[in-house]
């Protein structure tokens, strides 16, 4: 009984921790194996996820911005090793209320993003600035910049990508 009582512990804790749907359904699955090992007694409260997590997103009503970058590719070509290399992704606010970006999230460590902090008119512009380090990322490099701005959607994906040429073959053989 005690064991039982630890898993259900440990399993609550993770769900309060994580709060995704995998995790939900990891969790109910344990449960449901837990119950089983022991003989289909079901004395715990099982774990179920509220309606609200289970709903997606709606979009809100009235008028939105609209982010529209002039592009949201970028290629740095090839690059040596070590290297920083920066690209600024424009944008305009083609929709019908002012636009602020809350966040840019880089998908590595080695981005580095700035952003237009300022709220956004209609018609006016702005920038996200992807600065990349690729000190110790060798070879073809794919990495994204995932905005989010009081748009509909809320967030969209700035891509990057690179060919780093490796230190000892960037620097050629050594003498």
């Amino acid at each position: 009984m005690k064991t039982r009582w630890i898993v259900f512990i440990v399993l609550a804790g993770v769900a309060i921790a994580c709060k995704d749907k995998d995790a939900e359904k990891k969790i109910a699955a344990l449960e449901a194996r837990l119950s089983q090992l022991e003989g289909g007694k079901s004395q715990s409260p099982t774990f179920t996820p509220t309606e609200q997590a289970a709903q997606p997103e709606q979009k809100p009503e009235g008028p939105l911005p609209v982010i529209t970058f002039e592009k949201t590719e970028h290629d740095f070509g090839t690059i040596n090793e070590g290297q920083k290399v920066t690209y600024t992704y424009k944008f305009k606010n083609t929709g019908e209320a002012p636009l602020i970006i809350q966040s840019a999230q880089p998908s590595c460590g080695c981005t580095v993003p700035e952003w237009s902090k300022d709220p956004i008119p209609v018609g006016g512009e702005g920038f996200v600035k992807a600065e990349f380090d690729s000190n110790g990322k060798p070879n073809i490099q794919n990495k994204t910049i995932t905005v989010t701005a009081n748009t509909w959607p809320k967030t969209t994906t700035l891509r990057f990508k690179a060919m780093v040429t490796p230190k000892d073959q960037a620097t050629g053989p050594k003498k």
